[in-house]
């Protein structure tokens, strides 16, 4: 099985060998629950998200890996900020290619369908905002979703 390890400021991290622009989006529902998966490569809780590809737009890809991902239907309401820390490395060891972090995390609201899980995730629920802190997650995303969570006039650049 192929994992994902997150290194933040470690010194016996990989060199990066790619930067891989993507995006994550938060969405909620009518009861403001925020849409959870459990990511199968690592085990942690994260939002929906993925790699950009060529001739798509950030919108159509946010919307395209919310649904692939979850079941969820989703439509763009804004923007948490940007998230391009050098120091955040991300080791596939599938392919053994390292990314240097480069995210791109949005709003959303769920118009359609009912939490699925796909081949990615293993499990996708809505959680209640105040549980979002007890979920095992990595910081990166634990940062992302705290910027959301805290209501932020303007978004974060980083």
């Amino acid at each position: 099985m192929a994992y994902r390890i997150d290194f933040h400021d470690a010194p016996d991290a990989p060199a990066p060998n790619s930067l891989v622009p993507s995006v994550n989006v938060v969405v909620t529902n009518e009861a403001s629950e925020i849409l959870m998966i459990r990511r199968s490569d690592n085990d942690n809780w994260a939002v929906p998200g993925g790699a950009i590809d060529l001739g798509e737009s950030l919108p159509d890809r946010t919307i395209r890996e919310a649904l692939e991902e979850t079941g969820i239907r989703c439509e763009i309401t804004g923007l948490v900020g940007t998230y391009t820390d050098p120091r955040h490395v991300i080791l596939y060891t599938s392919n053994s290619e390292a990314r240097q972090e480069f995210a791109i995390v949005l709003t959303g609201r769920a118009i359609a369908g009912e939490p699925t899980p796909s081949d990615e995730p293993r499990e996708v629920r809505w959680a209640p905002r105040d549980e979002v802190d007890s979920l095992a997650m990595d910081r990166s995303m634990r940062l992302r979703l705290g910027h959301f969570l805290d209501n932020a006039a303007s978004p974060y650049i980083g």
